[in-house]
């Protein structure tokens, strides 16, 4: 496992973009702060870039870097959460809108939704866990399809024309700790609202 996130870490310093096993289904990721890295997932999947995407974090700590102010029921829902769960946080710290400079200390001004929101989700799962912790920022976390096409569950079903466009594809085995099943989602308010997106 070590080689694999090693060799993932590689691609991902350099803008480039990896196609890995996550504790849902396969997902394509870059470098969240990178908006050059975003715009090349955005293209690969055919799909505009006025929609968000969901991103990966290590934990809490890394969330609360990029999120403005994170809600306390946010919190109270990490943790007591047994299942994949993306939450949708206000207030993202963001990058100049239309800008394409890279900067690790705020997200990709196109991975973050229209509002500000962004929907975050800390992965149970070894890999995935301990490839964002040793890349210290959140990385892109969007199905391993093209957009109106079916998520892929397993590696097998992911299409030719996604495997031939990205920069590493991490090995199969790894996908051992992913559920198939796509997380929750919920939108959380600094007013103590919830919203359930996804079930």
């Amino acid at each position: 496992m070590k080689e694999e996130i090693q060799k993932a870490l590689e691609v991902l310093r350099k803008g480039g973009i990896i196609l890995y096993p996550t504790d849902t289904v396969w997902g394509i990721g870059c470098d969240a702060t990178d908006p050059e890295a975003v715009a090349k997932v955005y293209a690969l999947k055919r799909r505009e870039d006025s929609k968000s995407l969901v991103l990966l974090a290590s934990d809490m700590d890394m969330i609360c870097r990029f999120v403005k102010e994170v809600p306390e029921m946010a919190i109270q829902l990490v943790e007591v959460n047994d299942k994949p769960m993306t939450i949708i946080y206000p207030g993202a710290v963001a990058g100049e809108k239309g800008s394409m400079k890279a900067n690790r200390y705020c997200l990709a001004a196109n991975a973050v939704a229209e509002d500000g929101t962004v929907g975050i989700r800390i992965p149970m799962m070894d890999f995935c866990k301990e490839l964002v912790a040793k890349f210290g920022r959140p990385i892109v976390s969007t199905s391993a399809n093209i957009s109106g096409e079916a998520t892929p569950k397993k590696f097998a079903e992911i299409s030719e024309e996604v495997k031939a466009n990205v920069d590493h594809i991490v090995a199969e085995h790894i996908e051992k700790g992913a559920t198939g099943q796509s997380s929750s989602i919920i939108k959380v308010g600094l007013d103590y609202s919830i919203e359930i997106i996804r079930k």
